[in-house]
Parts: structure tokens; C-alpha cells; sequence
């Protein structure tokens, strides 16, 4: 039995367990008798079939969800099976690893909202788990690392590769419990109301994809083929034939009990793993919570002891002007209540006077109140105008050391170059000196010379005279 992914009938399951008639359930009851109760029912007490109401119309997106559930259960359960019957790390061949990507690529596309209009963005699965790397440092590594492959182009398989390297992971439940807690501010963007991923199911999925932690998966993510479509559903892998449930005593049965339990060991042990996280998670906000409390009345009774300090530093200043102080106004106040409770008919007129000293006593309060603050705002501003000024010294004295640093290499430079300039010129000189010496000895050599070509001709003259002698009485 062989079904494609892509053309999966989820509708095909039909609801016999819930909707059963009502009528076929009604019993005969006495009146002495409870509601447990009842009275055999016979075959001609029932209902004929042709009165019977049928049954009521479920929703379509309901029957999707739970088939959907269902079939991830199976196949949650055969993976879970196949790795802990085998004992070792499932790779990209394994079957049951295969169907569950698929299933697992149906739960999170059911109810995605789809493009609108022709300008419009379309929500992609890709797009969704992008988001998962603001909340979680881990996701970073492997969607950068997805981004990074040079085989993978579509945004679907680049969805695909994200979701095998967390499985590898084993990290994909909490990634999936992330975006179940931000259901309402991000998931309403990518899904239709009624999608899977908006409802209660969920966290069964959730609770599923933990149990995926006790097996360990060896995927090369680059070798696969992820840009095209999903592959078919074996169904036979997870029907169990009569044969095999009548035989109680058969040790492969008892085999998969085992296995069956040692699974649901390890799913508490991770749902345990955790609670303890979120109990630690929840103490440690309390235990801000408890701090910032504390903060909060420190800075409390440091307000009421400022204020306090502000009322007497304005009595002072009262006193100093010679105004009455808050104390004074109040004890004048019960004063004048006192003299108008004594003289109410006859004491109008000075009542109006108070009134009047009142107010005017009252205005200059204000306006002393209003110095007040006026003089604390240019305190402040004069405060700052100061810190500003000391930061302008500083840096100003900052910049006089670095122009003396500089000066004091230029200087250092200068008495270099003026060295170099007289050890050139003592150069020169010398060089001088030398061409003097040796035009010197060049005028000698050339005086030498001509005295020996004067010394050379007397001496060339008598030769020439005995050679003609001799050369004479020869010819003769």
C-alpha cells in the first residue's frame, strides 16, 4: 500500500467511535433503579435502522488535524522502533526517517496561508524557522549553515535541511516549543485559523518530536536531493495483521513491549528533562522579580527621605527670607480659624485680610517654589557646564602634551639633520682640501714633465751631429 505524500487523502478516516446514534444506546429504566442500572436490551427494542438520524457533519479541517496526528503517532512510533531494534544511527536511506520528514512537512504546511494577490509576499516555511534563530543561539549555527549550501536553492529545501540538521541536533522540540509559545504574535501571520499548528494538537506533535531525542540520526544533507518533491508513504509498515496480535506468547512481541516501554522511559525522562528547565526558567525569573522589588523600595525610601530633605532645605530657605515656613502658614492657618470661630459677625473684615495675607503669602510660595527650581535647574546646568569645561581642559591638555611630544621630535629631528649638515660640510672641506693637494701635485707633474722634455732635446742635438759624422766617411 503505496500512496504519494503530495496526494495523501487525509480525509479518509471517518469518525465510528465518536458520532454513534443516540437511539442505540437508549435503555428501558425503572424508576427505583440508578442510572448504572439498566435493563437487558433486546434486538426488537432497538431502533429500526431506516428511522435512525445520521450522522452529524464533522469539519473537514478537524478530520485533517486529527488523521494527521494519527498518522504521525505511527510514524513517530516505527522510527522510534526501527532505531532501537536495529541499535545504531539511522542515516538518509532509513524508511521509516523518510516518511517521518514527509509527515512532518505535511503538519507544519497545513493551513499556510498562501500568496495574495500577485505583488503580495508568500509565507514560507523557511521564512518561519529564520525567526528561530532571534530566540535560541543554537539555531544560528544551523541556518547559517543552511544558508551556506551550494546544492540547495528553493526556500522549500532549504526549510527541509534545517529540519534534518536539528534533528541531528536534537533540538527539533524545542524549536517546534518555541513557536508554540509565540502561537498568537507570530504563527497568526503564517497559518490560517484552523491550522494545525494554531490548534491544541499541536503540543501532541510536540510531545512526539521529544521522543525523537533517544535516537541518533547521521544525515549528509548535501548529497540529497531536497529541491524536488516529497517521495510516497508505505502504509504497510504500520499495519499489524490479525496473525500477530493472536500469538501473546511470541518473543518478538514481548521484544517490542520492551521496546515500547524502554520508549516511554526515555519520553518521561525528557519531558521531566523539561519541567526541570521550565521550573529553573521560573525561579530564576522570581528570583529577579524579588531583587527588582527590593530595588524598588530602596528607591522608594530614598524618594521620601529626598522629599523630606527638599521640605526642610525650603523651610530653611523661608527662614532665611524671612517667610514663614510650611509649620508657621499651617499654625497661622489654625490661628485665623480659631479668631474666626471666636469673632465669625464682627471679625470680617480682618478675615479678608488673612485671606488676603494668605494668598499673597500662598503666590509667594509659589514663586519661591518656582526660584527654587529655577535655582536647582541652573545648578545642574552649571554642573554640566563644569563637567563639560573639564572635559574641554582635559582634552585640551590632552592635545598641548601631544604638540609637546611633537615639538620635541621635531627638535630631535632638527638636531639630527643639523649634525648630518655639518658632518656634510666637514665633508666637503676635506674633499676640498684634497682636490687643492692633488691640482698641487698635478701642476709638479706637469712642471716635471716639461723640464724633461727640455732635459730630452739638448741631449737628442749632439747625437744627431755624431751620427752625420759617421755616417759621412762611409760614403766616401
Amino acid at each position: 500500500m503505496a500512496a504519494s505524500a503530495d496526494g495523501v487523502n487525509i480525509n479518509c478516516v471517518t469518525p465510528t467511535s465518536e458520532h454513534q446514534h443516540p437511539q442505540e444506546n437508549d435503555t428501558l429504566r425503572t424508576p427505583n433503579t440508578s442510572q448504572t442500572n439498566q435493563w437487558q436490551t433486546y434486538i426488537s427494542d432497538r431502533t429500526p435502522i431506516s428511522y435512525k438520524n445520521p450522522w452529524k457533519k464533522r469539519d473537514p479541517v478537524c478530520i485533517e488535524r486529527s488523521n494527521l496526528v494519527n498518522i504521525c503517532k505511527l510514524v513517530v512510533k516505527e522510527l522510534i522502533e526501527s532505531s532501537l531494534k536495529f541499535g545504531r544511527q539511522l542515516d538518509s536511506d532509513s524508511v521509516p526517517l523518510q516518511h517521518f520528514f514527509i509527515v512532518l512537512e505535511h503538519v507544519l504546511r497545513h493551513g499556510l496561508k498562501p500568496k495574495r494577490g500577485i505583488l503580495g509576499p508568500k509565507k514560507e516555511l523557511w521564512d518561519l524557522f529564520q525567526m528561530v534563530e532571534k530566540w535560541s543561539y543554537e539555531a544560528q549555527d544551523i541556518t547559517a549553515s543552511v544558508r551556506d549550501l551550494p546544492t540547495v536553492r528553493t526556500h522549500i529545501g532549504r526549510a527541509r535541511a534545517w529540519l534534518r540538521l536539528a534533528l541531528m541536533q536534537k533540538k527539533l522540540a524545542d524549536y517546534f516549543r518555541l513557536l508554540i509559545e509565540r502561537r498568537d504574535d507570530l504563527l497568526t501571520e503564517f497559518y490560517e485559523p484552523g491550522a494545525l499548528m494554531l490548534a491544541d494538537e499541536s503540543i501532541v506533535i510536540m510531545g512526539l518530536l521529544v521522543g525523537l531525542n533517544v535516537i541518533d540520526c547521521n544525515l549528509c544533507v548535501k548529497e540529497e536531493d531536497l529541491d524536488s518533491q516529497m517521495g510516497v508513504i508505505d502504509f504497510s509498515l504500520y499495519l499489524r495483521s490479525a496473525t500477530s496480535d493472536a500469538s501473546p506468547d511470541d518473543p518478538l512481541e514481548h521484544h517490542t513491549d520492551m521496546t515500547t516501554v524502554l520508549d516511554q522511559k526515555n519520553y518521561i525522562e525528557e519531558l521531566n528533562r523539561h519541567l526541570n528547565a521550565t521550573v529553573t526558567n521560573l525561579q530564576a525569573k522570581m528570583e529577579t522579580l524579588t531583587t527588582t522589588n527590593a530595588l524598588m523600595k530602596e528607591d522608594l525610601a530614598i524618594a521620601k527621605n529626598s522629599i523630606h530633605r527638599l521640605h526642610e532645605e525650603n523651610d530653611n530657605i523661608r527662614k532665611d527670607k524671612g517667610l514663614p515656613t510650611h509649620q508657621q502658614q499651617e499654625q497661622m492657618i489654625k490661628e485665623a480659624k480659631k479668631a474666626s470661630r471666636i469673632s465669625v459677625i464682627g471679625c470680617e473684615e480682618e478675615m479678608q485680610d488673612l485671606k488676603r495675607q494668605l494668598e499673597e503669602e500662598s503666590a509667594h510660595r509659589r514663586q519661591v517654589e518656582k526660584e527654587l527650581e529655577l535655582q536647582i535647574q541652573m545648578k545642574a546646568e552649571s554642573e554640566m557646564a563644569a563637567k563639560l569645561l573639564e572635559k574641554d581642559i582635559h582634552e585640551k591638555q590632552d592635545t598641548i602634551i601631544s604638540l609637546r611630544q611633537q615639538l620635541e621630535e621635531i627638535k630631535d629631528i632638527n638636531l639630527e639633520m643639523y649634525q648630518k649638515l655639518q658632518e656634510c660640510e666637514q665633508e666637503i672641506f676635506e674633499k676640498g682640501i684634497l682636490v687643492t693637494r692633488l691640482q698641487e701635485k698635478t701642476s709638479k707633474i706637469s712642471s716635471m714633465l716639461i723640464n724633461l722634455q727640455y732635459c730630452s732635446e739638448p741631449s737628442s742635438a749632439p747625437l744627431n751631429k755624431q751620427s752625420s759624422t759617421s755616417s759621412t766617411p762611409g760614403q766616401m
